[in-house]
């Protein structure tokens, strides 16, 4: 399952990162995205959803959070 099929305001472990794009894999890693740490998707926007990751809310569009694979 990705992070659009996520509930929100449910918390998930992110399981991988499906993208072969090492400077994408290292931003993801910056702001603590990562396999194991956990993630709540907070609300969904039309292109874009909010999500939190350890202490931070981001931003992130739709393209990037069929990346984020998730569980739980």
């Amino acid at each position: 399952m990705n992070l659009m099929n996520a509930q929100e305001g449910k918390e998930y472990i992110v399981s991988n990162i499906k993208t072969d794009d090492e400077e994408l894999n290292s931003f993801l890693f910056s702001l603590g995205c990562y396999s194991g740490e956990p993630i709540t998707v907070i609300s969904r926007k039309k292109n874009s959803c909010v999500v939190s990751i350890k202490d931070g809310r981001y931003n992130i569009d739709n393209q990037l959070a069929e990346a984020i694979e998730i569980e739980g």
